[in-house]
């Protein structure tokens, strides 16, 4: 059996577009179509028998009714047959979405809910549920290509291949081409994923490209033969990663990253390249958190 995809409905716009994408998603997957709204964050130290939330609150749970109901409406629209399942929770939004996700096989979730602030490019229950979802986190964002490829930020490191099996396995699904970019430079930024530029340091370029080129055709060998249906397109680019990324971006039906790249600091759940895909990239971003024992 399947596990369900799992997607956050708050009732703002880039959430109900996260639940046709995740309809679309469950469709793919053969997989059911869990809906969850989670509202209120309960208050610790309750006087004896008063409820966890205000009388002026009291018309919350109708009020989400109503929302997952039109989220679900939405999702029909998109794959009539799917199995749906509705769920509200009294909770904080990232607490309880981080549990839903565990036993999820695909955490969708709108790029700004209806508490993010104006301006803001990305809500913070995306970055944060990115960093510390169980499953991997889909952020709805963007103008998508539907028939575009899939494109994988692929590094050659341990912590990117989760994000390499799920570019794969999404490529499949769709029957879409793979787009797999590598980008290196000859500064430090190519092993580098903290939170600013590093000092310029040079190497010897040929070497250097020889070396990422091996890193890259090593990263893909074992998931091309894995998945003999996907047609897979190389490109080692010269640039800024993140730069270079955003921009690969446009025309794509999906870019999807690891958590954490070359470079990272141990304990960073999500790395500054990852997080700059999902504030600017073009489309959807799929974060893939790599499990290590």
């Amino acid at each position: 059996m399947v596990d369900p995809v799992v997607v956050g409905v708050d009732g703002s716009p880039t959430s109900l577009a996260a639940a046709e994408t995740a309809a679309r998603e469950a469709q793919l997957r053969g997989a059911g179509l869990r809906l969850v709204h989670a509202f209120g964050r309960p208050r610790p130290h309750l006087p004896p028998r008063l409820p966890p939330w205000n009388r002026a609150a009291t018309g919350l749970r109708e009020m989400a009714d109503g929302t997952l109901a039109e989220a679900e409406r939405r999702a029909h629209e998109v794959a009539p047959q799917l199995a749906v399942e509705r769920e509200v929770v009294v909770g904080e939004p990232l607490t309880v979405l981080e549990i839903e996700s565990r036993t999820a096989s695909l955490t969708v979730i709108g790029s700004r809910g209806l508490g993010a602030f104006t301006g803001l490019l990305l809500g913070s229950t995306a970055v944060q549920l990115s960093a510390h979802g169980r499953s991997p986190v889909l952020v709805v964002r963007g103008t998508p290509d539907p028939a575009g490829p899939v494109l994988l930020a692929a590094d050659g490191s341990p912590a990117s291949r989760g994000a390499v099996e799920f570019a794969f396995a999404e490529a499949s699904l769709r029957g879409a081409d793979l787009i797999a970019v590598h980008v290196w430079n000859t500064h430090t930024e190519r092993v580098y994923d903290g939170p600013a530029d590093p000092p310029f340091v040079t190497y010897d370029e040929n070497h250097l490209h020889d070396e990422e080129e091996g890193a890259l055709a090593e990263a893909l060998t074992a998931p091309a033969q894995r998945h003999a249906d996907v047609v897979v397109h190389r490109r080692l680019l010269r640039g800024r990663v993140r730069a270079t990324l955003i921009g690969e971006s446009a025309g794509v039906a999906l870019v999807v990253v690891g958590a954490r790249g070359r470079g990272g600091f141990t304990g960073l759940l999500l790395g500054s390249v990852s997080q700059a895909v999902l504030h600017h990239a073009h489309c959807p971003v799929a974060v893939v958190r790599t499990e290590h024992p």
